[in-house]
């Protein structure tokens, strides 16, 4: 299965939720989920061995996530039997891509050379919402990465700006060591 399969299959998961008004609480349900495949990635590949009879396995399913919401399990049990279960993390990726489109939700990664405080994150914070009051910025991950030098390299859902000491060095470089006309 390639990521497209699991863009098409999250996206049709996240399309039977909102036609049924479940898109929040599928989505706190695949969190917990995502947390649990996190801290335990056996059990995937446990229901991707192919030597485990399917119905096993889907039984394993049904034990597992007894109390989640039907429409996960049954969903996890169609990756279980077309053999695409290691998937289930990237069509959550694809249902919260979706959700956040939906609902003018912005995700964002600011990766600085030390860690940021929280009086930094929220000026940051008021900073991006000052760029789009229409979007909602629902998680501001940071990192702290050496290399950076100083300054900010913000990821915003595959947009990069980058305004750190390195990269200004790099443009630097390579401005000086381009022949002269």
């Amino acid at each position: 299965m390639t990521t497209d399969v699991a863009k098409v299959y999250g996206g049709a998961l996240y399309d039977l939720a909102a036609e049924e008004g479940l898109e929040d609480e599928l989505l706190t349900q695949q969190q917990t989920l995502a947390q649990v495949l996190a801290a335990e990635p056996q059990w995937l590949r446990l229901l991707a061995i192919p030597s485990i009879p399917k119905p096993e396995r889907t039984a394993l399913l049904d034990e597992a996530l007894a109390g989640v919401h039907p429409y996960l399990v049954n969903f996890s049990k169609i990756l279980c039997e077309r053999e695409s279960i290691g998937e289930l993390p990237a069509c959550f990726k694809e249902y919260r891509r979706r959700y956040n489109k939906a609902h003018g939700i912005l995700t964002a990664v600011a990766t600085a050379a030390v860690p940021m405080t929280e009086e930094q994150k929220a000026r940051l914070t008021e900073k991006l919402r000052q760029l789009d009051p229409a979007l909602s910025l629902h998680d501001l991950e940071t990192r702290p990465d050496q290399s950076c030098l100083g300054g900010v390299r913000l990821d915003l859902e595959g947009v990069r700006l980058d305004g750190t000491l390195k990269s200004r060095l790099d443009t630097l470089r390579q401005t000086l060591a381009a022949p002269a006309d």
